[in-house]
């Protein structure tokens, strides 16, 4: 057999059904990496900087024989962990380094030997970067889910997946429910480039899509950034506007922040304190010290009422919807009602 080379799209269309296996280091696949890839490094991070360092102050030659150094001696265990991963499955592969270069050149060399049937990504890793961007730049149809914090437009989001609609939820990839209280409980935020892979390949999945259904966001989310292009289209959809009762929303607030621990609350608000004022900060923390969640949380649902107002009069088109409630089925009914009203 020999290694075959696949450009970008055959690469991932394969990908659907075979392991990606990223030859490169482990701190660069920690970084970020293609979703769903699978780990099997060629070189340690300290290998890796030793052969660089090689490469850049004596001589190609010279990387590649410390690079073979340390490469013989791993070759049956890497050939072994490739045997568990396609254990009961096709004994065929995806292999990719950063640029399609001799690091994957040597694993791919070194199962095919062993009688895997191996598929390089030409460009590797980079190309696939490269790709990412390009679906950021296409022309999409957004519908923007828009109201005040707490009127559970995250839920509507996945009530209209359940209804076979096209969704995204950003801060489902960025792993942050984007205000101050955002980051609580959650997991730990991917890289910059990890989240625009998973965006990349969350919006490449809905190409034949009519419209999409996105949370409306500002730019950043937590440490996440909504790249300029999807941004910029964001920015010119129309909104519609969940005007929620005042009192509905906090006592959803109520119940999905209400556990959360007190003192990663209190770090929350202060974060915000500059904006929020002196005195309505000393008075969140003073109620929430004395567990009146409701009277923190009524302060802080002002002061975001506020700010989400003021960022509202830069929207270009905004269709306000009615909603006596937070039940998602009802909202989706009304939400769907005036899409079609405006086709």
């Amino acid at each position: 057999m020999a290694v075959q080379k696949l450009n970008i799209s055959d690469f991932l269309e394969k990908a659907k059904t075979l392991p990606v296996l990223d030859v490169r280091s482990p701190s660069e696949f920690s970084h970020a990496h293609i979703t769903g890839a699978l780990s099997l490094p060629l070189f340690t991070d300290e290998q890796r900087k030793v052969v660089g360092t090689a490469y850049k102050k004596e001589s190609r030659e010279k990387a590649i024989k410390i690079g073979l150094d340390y490469f013989g001696p791993t070759m049956r265990s890497m050939v072994e962990s490739v045997e568990k991963i396609t254990k009961d499955a096709p004994q065929e592969v995806l292999v990719h380094c950063w640029r399609g270069g001799m690091r994957s050149g040597a694993v791919a060399w070194l199962l095919d030997l062993y009688g895997f049937k191996v598929y390089s990504l030409i460009g590797g890793y980079k190309e696939y970067r490269r790709w990412i961007n390009k679906q950021f730049e296409k022309k999409r149809t957004y519908k923007i889910i828009g109201g005040y914090t707490g009127s559970a437009k995250t839920l509507l989001l996945h009530q209209l997946k359940e209804e076979g609609h096209a969704i995204i939820d950003l801060e489902g990839l960025a792993n942050h429910r984007g205000s101050s209280l955002g980051g609580i409980g959650q997991k730990p935020q991917p890289s910059q480039e990890m989240f625009e892979n998973l965006l990349g390949r969350a919006l490449a999945k809905l190409e034949e899509a009519e419209f999409i259904f996105i949370e409306d966001e500002s730019q950043r989310i937590g440490n996440a950034q909504i790249p300029l292009p999807v941004w910029q289209q964001m920015k010119n959809s129309t909104v519609y506007f969940l005007e929620v009762p005042f009192e509905k929303r906090l006592a959803f607030l109520c119940i999905e922040y209400g556990e959360l621990p007190s003192d990663e609350l209190t770090e929350a608000i202060l974060r915000i304190q500059k904006r929020l004022g002196g005195l309505e900060t000393k008075n969140a923390i003073t109620f929430l010290e004395s567990n009146d969640i409701s009277a923190c949380f009524g302060i802080l649902l002002r002061y975001y009422d506020k700010w989400y107002l003021k960022g509202s009069l830069n929207k270009k088109s905004i269709v306000k919807i009615v909603a006596k409630s937070i039940e998602v089925e009802e909202n989706s009914a009304l939400l769907m009602k005036e899409i079609w009203k405006k086709k």
